[in-house]
This record gives C-alpha cells, sequence and structure tokens, in this order.
C-alpha cells in the first residue's frame, strides 16, 4: 500500500490546507472495476431518467455555491466573485444538457435502397477526465455532465493542489442521487493513469492541460486504440482593428488577459493592434494595467489573487525574463512582489517578436503582449502565427467584416467580436493545431464518446 501524501497549500498564505494519501495503482483498478459494473446499470436507463438525475447535480451546485467558492479560493487562489460565477456556469451546463440531451441522443431515421436505416447513439463505458487545477469544478463539470447523460460513467484524475475539490465534486455526484460507481474520484498521479489506459473497460480519454501533457496522453491512449478529446493550452491573439472602440476593446482586454489571474487556456494574450491606434490602445490599457490591485482573495477587495503555485509564478517569470532578454520592452510589472504568496505583478510588454516565449508560447498568468501590426491582413497573419488555435478576438465597429475575418481567416475553434466571453453550454468549445482536437458543450461533447450505430432494416 503506498504511504506517499501530497499536500493542498493555500497560495495567498503558503500554508497547508489538508495532506491526502495517494493511492496504490491496484485500489485505481478496483474503482475502474466497480466503475465499469456500474456502467452496465447506468446505460441501461433512459435518458430522460439520466437527464433527471442531472438536473439534480445542478440543484446541488447551487446550493453548494458559497461552499465551493470559497474552496477553490482557499486552494488555487481564485477570487471569490469569479468562483461563483464558475459555479453558476457549471449549474448552467447542468441545466442544458439536462433539457436538451433527448433530442441530441435521439435516435435519427434514414431511407436506404430496399429498407430503412436507423442511427443510434449508445453509451461505449468508463470515460477517464485527466483535469488541471484552473478551473478546478469546470474542467470536471464540462466533461462529466454530457457524458453521464450518454449513459457512460465517469472517473477523475484531478490535479493534486486541488484534490479537496474533486473529493466534494465526487460527494455531491452523490448526494445528488447518482448511483455509486457513476462518479469516481481517484488520487493517483500521473504515471498511474497509463495502467487504466490500458484497461478494455477505459473506452476514453479526455484531457485538459499543457500540449505537451496532451500528447504523453495521447499517445498512451492511442498505444491501447482509445478515443482522446484534448483541450490543451493556447496563445490567444485578440485583433484591434483602426475603427474598433477603443474604450470597449481596453476593457476586454483588462477582463480577457487578468480574469482568474490570466490562468486560463481561453485567456487573451496577444493583442496585435493596428499602428494607426496603437499607441492610444497602449496608453490606455496601460493605465488600466497599473491601476490594478493584488492580494489575498479571502481577506481583501481585490482585483488579482495569487498564482495557484509557486512553481507556475517561477516559470512565468522565467518566460518574462526571457522575452526580455530578447528585446521585449517591460511597460510595467515583470517582478516578483516580496511577499508571502504565490503573486506575480501584472505585466505589459512590447515590441515581442518571434523567438520570445512572449509571442511563441503560452504565458499562463498576469503578462499581456502588445504587437503592432501594419494593417488588417498583417494583424490577421500574426494572429495566425501560433502553433496554438484554440480561441481569438476581433474589435471592430464593422462587425460584417469581423465576422468575416472570424469565419474565414481565423485558424481557431473559437472567436470572440466587440467582447470576452468563455465558454457558453450552448456553443462549441475545443481548439485545433497544437490547442488539441475533439469539442465540449453544445451537443457536440455528448457525441465524442458514444458509438453511433447504424441499424439496417430489410423491407419485407
Amino acid at each position: 500500500m503506498s504511504h506517499r501524501t501530497v499536500q493542498t497549500i493555500n497560495p495567498a498564505t503558503e500554508d497547508v490546507i489538508e495532506s491526502y494519501e495517494v493511492w496504490d495503482t491496484d485500489k485505481a483498478m478496483s474503482k475502474l472495476e466497480a466503475s465499469h459494473k456500474a456502467f452496465g446499470k447506468w446505460r441501461l436507463q433512459e435518458v430522460s431518467e439520466r437527464a433527471s438525475y442531472i438536473k439534480s447535480v445542478g440543484k446541488t451546485l447551487r446550493s453548494e455555491k458559497d461552499a465551493l467558492a470559497k474552496l477553490m479560493t482557499r486552494e488555487m487562489g481564485k477570487l471569490p466573485k469569479e468562483a461563483q460565477q464558475e459555479v453558476e456556469l457549471c449549474a448552467g451546463i447542468c441545466d442544458y444538457t439536462a433539457e436538451h440531451a433527448a433530442a441530441q441522443l435521439a435516435d435519427e431515421e434514414r431511407e436506404i435502397e430496399g429498407g430503412r436505416g436507423l442511427i443510434t447513439y449508445q453509451p461505449i463505458g468508463v470515460v477517464l477526465g485527466i483535469q488541471p487545477w484552473n478551473f478546478p469544478l469546470y474542467q470536471v463539470i464540462r466533461y462529466t455532465i454530457p457524458n453521464l447523460a450518454a449513459g457512460n460513467t465517469i472517473m477523475l484524475k484531478h490535479a493534486p493542489n486541488v484534490w479537496g475539490m474533486a473529493q466534494k465534486i465526487e460527494e455531491m455526484m452523490l448526494s445528488a442521487g447518482l448511483p455509486a460507481g457513476a462518479f469516481t474520484n481517484l488520487q493517483i498521479e500521473d504515471a498511474q493513469t497509463e495502467a487504466l489506459m490500458a484497461d478494455p473497460s477505459v473506452r476514453g480519454v479526455t484531457f485538459t492541460g499543457s500540449a505537451g501533457g496532451g500528447r504523453e496522453v495521447a499517445q498512451a491512449a492511442s498505444k491501447n486504440l482509445k478515443k482522446t478529446v484534448l483541450e490543451l493550452g493556447s496563445n490567444d491573439a485578440y485583433i484591434i482593428l483602426s475603427d474598433a472602440d477603443l474604450e470597449n476593446a481596453v476593457e476586454c482586454a483588462i477582463k480577457g488577459r487578468f480574469n482568474n489571474v490570466g490562468q486560463t487556456c481561453i485567456a487573451a494574450k496577444r493583442f496585435i493592434v493596428e499602428a494607426s491606434i496603437y499607441d492610444a490602445f497602449r496608453e490606455a490599457y496601460l493605465e488600466k494595467i497599473k491601476a490594478l490591485t493584488f492580494g489575498d482573495p479571502a481577506k481583501e477587495d481585490v482585483d488579482l489573487g495569487p498564482m495557484a503555485r509557486r512553481d507556475l509564478r517561477d516559470t512565468l517569470h522565467q518566460q518574462v525574463m526571457d522575452s526580455i532578454n530578447r528585446g521585449a520592452t517591460c511597460l510595467t510589472g515583470g517582478e516578483v512582489p516580496g511577499r508571502k504568496g504565490f503573486y506575480y505583478a501584472p505585466t505589459l510588454l512590447e515590441d515581442v517578436t518571434p523567438g520570445m516565449p512572449a509571442y511563441d508560447d503560452e504565458l499562463f498568468g498576469p503578462v499581456a503582449s502588445l504587437i503592432k501590426a501594419k494593417d488588417q491582413d498583417d494583424a490577421m497573419r500574426i494572429a495566425n502565427d501560433s502553433r496554438f488555435g484554440l480561441g481569438g478576438g476581433i474589435f471592430s465597429k464593422d462587425e460584417e467584416r469581423a465576422i468575416r475575418l472570424a469565419r474565414e481567416h481565423f485558424d481557431t475553434g473559437m472567436v470572440n467580436i466587440n467582447g470576452y466571453n468563455l465558454s457558453q453550454p450552448n456553443l462549441p468549445f475545443g481548439g485545433v493545431k497544437n490547442s488539441g482536437h475533439g469539442r465540449e458543450h453544445g451537443g457536440f461533447g455528448i457525441h465524442e464518446f458514444v458509438n453511433a450505430k447504424a441499424i439496417m432494416i430489410a423491407k419485407r
């Protein structure tokens, strides 16, 4: 039996919150066996019955909103208001799925020569989710709820710094009435997931995290011919065209870059501004960033809390320093504050060019990059000059032009126009290139791990 433990640490105070035992692989495999057994019964329930359980999960989330928000603030430093918004989004996913699952999974009839065809969407088994810490509730709910609705059972390997949330989610699933084994939290490390992926009972794997982590998961899963959905990182570009509403663009640039302390895969990270309005945008944006305050989100009325872990903060600072050493100019921030907690000063870099981490890589924290473009075409070229392709944005008073650019030229899975939005329960979520593959939300996620089975009925 393993005696290794991991600790959750409050990133604002650096105090230890809790210690958790890491299970040995045999215990994890026994949990998998129980999940597979539960699948045998769960899959046979009517979709409407499964939807009623999911509706109950949504009600449980809302009733536990304050406790969940406090847990997020304590474990990974999220602002209370942002944490409560995350809970509401998760409840909204439950509501949307409960309402639409039956129609999304309904049988379809098609004519075939000499008879008729039937397409039926059937669950496939246990779906293993390997999830990160930055949205510790949402990342789990996003894949769990549609897959439960589809008739699959769920296993979760969560990031160790939010294992309190992982336990809380499992408790809520049971309190909402889900049968034992329908949702299972695993207290295991990354290396132990490969044994699970090799087991025939695991039929699908969904991963959210870095591109490097995604490659490792995809390789392990593909070795066993398991389907994956990968939601990976990005370096999202937001284009500010010369006819943009400058005030709105600046406000959205603050929200888009500094929400969740910038620890968001679909955060606005590179701001590509047409030359004619570059100086005006730069000055207005810099003024707003300098006014941002940071501190312990549990105690202070602040704009930013700490980053989730020391190593994440230190990696971000190294990326900033590397960018500056290669020619970027730091207009504000770029430093580790001399105080307890994993804080990083809100930072704005300009003169950002290819070959710098700020241009090429994902800076997962409160650092914005400014890039000047000659014109619209140059801005679009720079935006697509990335190995990532999750989201992006365009600001222009010419809405039809912005829509055309988004539809025909932006090489990403999602585009915001004249605003900044996170995921929406009724729209697909996912990316292209090194940002992964597969989709979640909007009726797309519910079809990722089902068997679209063709039944051909001959006329008698």
